[in-house]
């Protein structure tokens, strides 16, 4: 594979950045997440580092060099990444859960996969037009799905979200792919630091026009430019997909078959890997039926509740 990432993290007004980004790959396969701890909540930038944690543990695990099914994988992931946090809670005697958004992609052959839970975002750009982006599991984008209008004129709370990691009930956990990647592609990943500061016509335009290393620190800039003294942490990773062949940007290509390279390797906690090892199988299977289920359930192949 070949691809160029650039990503930034850049504390707004808060008192701590509880955002968190990295990637990890292979020679065939790549893994680009990111989290944003929620406040209000303790400890959120240690839900979304063991978020970040779970998932590239699970992806050294199973890519050999590469995912057999990415869309199961990301489902299955994410939400043995909730379980941590409600084990991390539990360890700790915490009387709340340490809570996070996450959004992660695989890119691997020519195609990509992606899934999210919570509000931050994917944005698929192709020849500078918006071929794909999350929704947000929050009340205000479900009140616009359904044409809803709120009452005086006002606009919905954006910031409530009716699902996350780290929640009581099981999370909602959309899954898009497989998509065929052209040359050229560009994915960001993004917190809603930078969506609830610039349109997404901005972000298009910007993603488009320049090459990443120069539009992700521009798109970060504006975005807490805008928000001003009380801006939101800003956290954005984008990578531009360059196909496969000889190398022209970032490659796997020296790696061997069992080769594996991370940005959050280096922060996986023995503890977290050793609750992680405390999942056997038996666990991780009634875990999958669980999530499976509400799935069924809620009706989903798609849809949203």
């Amino acid at each position: 594979m070949r691809f160029n990432v650039f990503q930034v993290s850049r504390r707004g007004g808060r008192e701590t950045n509880e955002d968190r980004m990295g990637y990890c790959f292979t020679r065939e396969a790549g893994l680009f997440a990111l989290a944003d701890g929620m406040g209000g909540h303790p400890e959120g930038e240690v839900a979304a580092q063991i978020a970040l944690q779970t998932l590239a543990a699970l992806f050294q695990q199973d890519a050999r060099p590469v995912i057999a099914d990415p869309q199961q994988f990301l489902q299955e992931a994410i939400f043995i990444a909730h379980q941590q946090l409600l084990r991390y809670a539990e360890s700790k005697g915490l009387s709340d859960t340490p809570r996070t958004t996450v959004v992660a992609a695989i890119l691997q052959g020519n195609q990509a996969w992606w899934a999210h839970c919570g509000d931050s975002r994917l944005y698929l750009v192709r020849s500078a037009k918006l071929i794909a982006r999350t929704r947000d599991h929050s009340y205000s984008e479900l009140q616009e799905a359904l044409g809803r209008v709120a009452p005086g004129g006002e606009s919905f709370n954006r910031n409530v979200l009716f699902t996350c990691l780290g929640s009581p009930g099981k999370p909602m956990i959309d899954c898009q792919g497989p998509l065929v990647m052209d040359a050229g592609d560009r994915l960001l990943l993004c917190s809603d630091g930078l969506w609830g500061s610039v349109e997404d016509d901005e972000i298009v335009h910007q993603l488009a026009s320049l090459a990443i290393s120069e539009a992700v620190p521009e798109l970060v800039e504006q975005a807490l430019r805008r928000g001003g003294e009380r801006s939101d942490n800003v956290t954005v990773l984008a990578v531009e997909w360059e196909g496969e062949g000889d190398p022209a940007g970032d490659t796997t290509q020296n790696l061997g078959n069992s080769g594996f390279a991370s940005t959050i390797q280096g922060g996986l906690d023995p503890e977290l890997l050793a609750s992680m090892e405390a999942l056997d199988d038996e666990e991780i299977e009634r875990a999958v039926r669980e999530i499976n289920e509400v799935i069924k359930q809620s009706g989903r192949g798609g849809t949203r509740r």
